[in-house]
């Protein structure tokens, strides 16, 4: 999967998380109960550096959320947040300037943990852990995919389990299962052989994922996109088209929009060809 950021998509390219995560990698989490920013000194802060978020001055708001770290150490809102900022500046980056992303995955990673250790109920945590796993395990290669596929299922099925409304976590899901939904039986071997016992997924399930995040989040570019691509795997051209059109009614919601629309522009007039 390539998050809430967004490489280049095309049809024949199955990412775990294109753009993890995405336009709804901007929309906030509903923080979960225990050590939340509403709990914790310093909630004007974290919204000064959640509106940098927001107007996307990623630069600015790294630095606020980063000032916090030694004022509000225990606090899992801020260690998610900086998870999914990291994920949105490195899917803001070109595509094909994977070692300047990479960076900012690892950091992702790391601070998504952070996040669950010190509140294994907070829904966003495991939601960004899924996302940031996902974006920096595709960079990687097919064996650290499926290594780390297990993983990001669980991460993801606790945080939906937490927050059933996380559209996040349901677009990822969504992605989850197209992307297992590709590995023809070769791939299936090579992966039980060297990997394990292969991660289930199919296209359906995908379609179901993809339907619930729109559903819970309308305005997110990225749900739209994704399910076009799935539409597109299964011959359902005239579908894709009809989602991407819709998709291109959505609002910028963060940098990798940008490139994403212009990139669902050029599917619309291929399928139109």
């Amino acid at each position: 999967m390539t998050i809430p950021g967004v490489p280049r998509a095309r049809s024949g390219k199955v990412r775990f998380c294109a753009v993890i995560l995405t336009a709804s990698l901007l929309t906030a989490v509903t923080p979960s109960p225990g050590k939340s920013a509403t709990q914790a000194p310093g909630i004007a802060a974290l919204n000064a550096a959640d509106n940098a978020y927001m107007t996307l001055q990623y630069s600015h708001a790294d630095s606020l959320y980063k000032a916090m770290l030694d004022t509000t150490p225990d606090n899992t809102d801020l260690y998610w947040k900086l998870s999914r900022l990291n994920i949105c500046i490195a899917e803001s980056i070109k595509p094909e300037e994977t070692a300047r992303r990479m960076p900012y995955y690892t950091k992702a990673v790391e601070y998504a943990r952070k996040a669950v250790a010190i509140d294994s109920n907070s829904a966003a945590g495991h939601t960004w852990l899924a996302a940031a796993l996902a974006v920096k395990s595709d960079k990687i290669g097919n064996k650290e995919k499926l290594k780390r596929a297990r993983e990001i299922k669980r991460e993801l099925d606790k945080a939906i389990s937490l927050n059933p409304n996380d559209d996040v976590a349901w677009s990822i899901l969504g992605s989850y299962h197209r992307q297992i939904s590709h590995i023809g039986w070769f791939s299936k071997f090579i992966g039980n052989t060297f990997v394990g016992e292969m991660p289930e997924g199919n296209a359906e399930m995908a379609e179901k994922a993809f339907r619930k995040a729109i559903s819970l989040n309308p305005r997110a570019i990225r749900h739209y996109h994704e399910l076009a691509l799935l539409y597109i795997d299964l011959d359902r051209k005239p579908e894709a088209v009809r989602i991407l059109k819709t998709a291109l009614n959505k609002p910028v919601l963060m940098k990798s929009d940008i490139r994403r629309i212009d990139e669902i522009r050029q599917l619309i007039r291929k399928l139109e060809e």
